[in-house]
């Protein structure tokens, strides 16, 4: 029997925050980080006069206190109706905004970034691109909910493209704020799943913001592991700090890989690792024995990226690691890329005309398994 494992990082499939679409590098880190620290002033459990000052200025600086900004605004406080407040503001004069909270206990809500709208044209484009992979289990990246992933498996790749929808798809609501979750689709019934939440650092903030899944795929009577993941991006932040992210994220994928195996020898693990075969994080893995699909001689000298264009070492993000036994039995690998707008390097598909309706930036990568 061929079974064919596909890895996709659907992109489309949850509602972007509007600052990741900024083209202005300096001012989306600036409002990142802006946020990152409301968040952290909000968390605290008492408010010293500085903190509420400073979460006033920050509220003011991007309009979060002002409903009439939502299309400018990067992101707003959500006081729910009812609830106790954060703040309050005065009908005139200074200040425009004033805490009236003395710490976290003593309001309701949080902060929030403002989403874009998901486009149905690049949602459908998605869809096409899985319809061609046509794979038997594909691990999909980017997603906001479990029932977003049942919803566009029935009514869009089972409906508006017209392919057979999975019989079985699951997604365990990770531990990112930004619902950028993992979640499996299948045509093999999906028998368990366990999901580890990532360590606490020192300080007590998360190291990770993301999990790692483990599916358990029974395919013909036999259980099949499949290690779910997303690394940190380097593409925001601190360079050097999402570097040491990614390195402790391998690390401990790499403790998961290897207790899986204890339970069985068919292991894979999959997702955007969003890092090259030559990184610490990735030789991580590959040296605990795992062997990654577009080294495989069916794959040939094609171009070795899974990102963009494709055409540069670096844009190798996307991965299907296997383990020993499995590799012996990968007979073919391939890249769809016709959902992503590249017009001076490959052909689109008709369909996708242009970065805002392209399925993704991200290739999807699938491995043939002769089990």
């Amino acid at each position: 029997m061929t079974i064919r494992i596909a890895t996709f990082n659907a992109e489309n499939l949850f509602r972007r925050p509007t600052v990741f679409g900024l083209d202005d590098a300096e001012r989306r880190k600036e409002i990142l980080d802006d946020f990152n620290e409301l968040v952290g002033l909000l968390g605290k459990e008492i408010y010293q006069e500085a903190d509420k000052e400073r979460i006033a200025e920050l509220i003011v600086k991007h309009d979060a206190h002002n409903s009439a900004a939502d299309s400018r605004r990067p992101f707003f406080v959500n006081q729910p109706r009812g609830g106790a407040k954060l703040y309050t503001v005065p009908p005139t004069g200074s200040p425009a905004v004033k805490i009236v909270a003395k710490g976290r206990s003593k309001w309701s809500g949080w902060a929030e970034m403002v989403r874009d709208d998901i486009r149905w044209d690049a949602v459908e484009n998605t869809a096409r691109v899985i319809a061609e992979v046509n794979a038997d289990i594909l691990l999909t990246v980017e997603v906001e909910d479990r029932l977003t992933l049942d919803r566009f498996n029935t009514q869009v790749l089972g409906g508006a493209v017209g392919h057979e929808p999975y019989p079985f798809n699951l997604l365990v609501d990770g531990n990112d704020s930004r619902g950028i979750d993992v979640g499996i689709l299948s045509r093999f019934p999906i028998t368990s799943v366990r999901s580890h939440i990532f360590d606490l650092g020192a300080s007590g903030t998360r190291v990770f913001s993301r999990d790692c899944p483990e599916f358990e795929i029974d395919v013909a009577g036999e259980p099949l592991w499949i290690l779910g993941n997303h690394f940190k991006s380097k593409g925001f932040g601190n360079a050097s700090e999402n570097d040491k992210r990614r390195k402790a994220q391998a690390e401990r994928v790499k403790e998961i890989y290897e207790d899986a195996l204890e339970r069985s020898p068919r292991v894979i693990v999959a997702g955007d690792l969003n890092d090259t075969l030559a990184s610490p994080p990735i030789k991580l893995l590959l040296d605990a024995g795992l062997r990654e699909a577009m080294t495989h001689e069916s794959y040939g000298i094609n171009p070795p990226g899974t990102h963009g264009t494709g055409k540069r070492d670096e844009q190798k993000l996307d991965y299907l690691m296997f383990s020993p036994q499995l590799w012996d039995l990968v007979t073919d690998v391939g890249v769809e890329r016709r959902g992503i707008w590249a017009p001076n390097t490959f052909q689109s598909f008709p369909t996708v005309t242009s970065k805002t309706n392209q399925a993704s930036d991200h290739a999807a990568l699938f491995a043939d398994l002769a089990l």
